[in-house]
């Protein structure tokens, strides 16, 4: 999408590199994409993308510059409706969830997971990682106003459905002790579902 766009704008073929994979129906806030040569204006981009799709930023960077590689750590989100009736403003954008939860255990869960820790439970076997290990710089549980409860994690990198599956395995009442032990690379089989993409946003990524 991205690409066409700027092949439209730029009159060719423009390789892109994006700082951070997004799996479809997950937001991206704050991705940050890079390609050689010149940059194309951003008013020019935001002219030919989808209305669900915008630019904010165009500009030339240092000639050896990556997105994915120069990246010191991603920040994702997700974001959980905790209340009976599902509201129309939240779908899409947050996963509607019903039923109790115990916000000191979240708290716990989250809090285990600082550090290094083996993320084999949280990343499908069918994958294409050969290292699971990841350092882990926060990971947080904050409010969102009134109803929506969410879960902020910041690490060097993340795998395939990592962030998606430690929201299944934590809302599913996982006791925190049980959680701990999943982050010394138990088997996917012993952690919780995959929760649905559209809660997940990719935030921001640091340099």
């Amino acid at each position: 999408m991205l690409e066409e766009a700027l092949a439209t704008v730029l009159r060719r073929e423009v390789p892109l590199t994006v700082a951070g994979r997004t799996d479809r129906g997950v937001h991206a806030l704050g991705q940050v994409a890079s390609h050689p040569g010149e940059p194309a204006p951003t008013r020019s981009l935001n002219g030919v993308l989808p209305d669900d799709v915008a630019v904010l930023e165009s500009e030339q960077a240092a000639d050896a510059f990556d997105a994915r590689r120069d990246a010191v750590s991603r920040t994702y989100r997700y974001r959980v409706l905790l209340r009976s009736a599902p509201s129309p403003f939240e779908r899409g954008r947050a996963l509607w969830w019903p039923r109790p939860v115990d916000r000191s255990a979240l708290a716990a869960c989250a809090a285990a997971l600082g550090g290094s820790h083996d993320f084999t439970a949280f990343t499908p076997t069918d994958g294409s990682h050969v290292h699971f290990h990841r350092q882990v710089l926060r990971a947080e549980w904050v409010d969102e106003g009134e109803d929506v409860f969410v879960f902020v994690i910041e690490a060097d990198a993340f795998m395939r459905n990592m962030v998606r599956v430690l929201i299944g395995t934590m809302l599913s009442g996982v006791e925190p002790d049980a959680f701990g032990r999943l982050l010394k690379g138990r088997p996917r089989s012993e952690a919780g579902a995959t929760a649905p993409a559209h809660g997940l946003y990719l935030e921001s990524v640091r340099y």
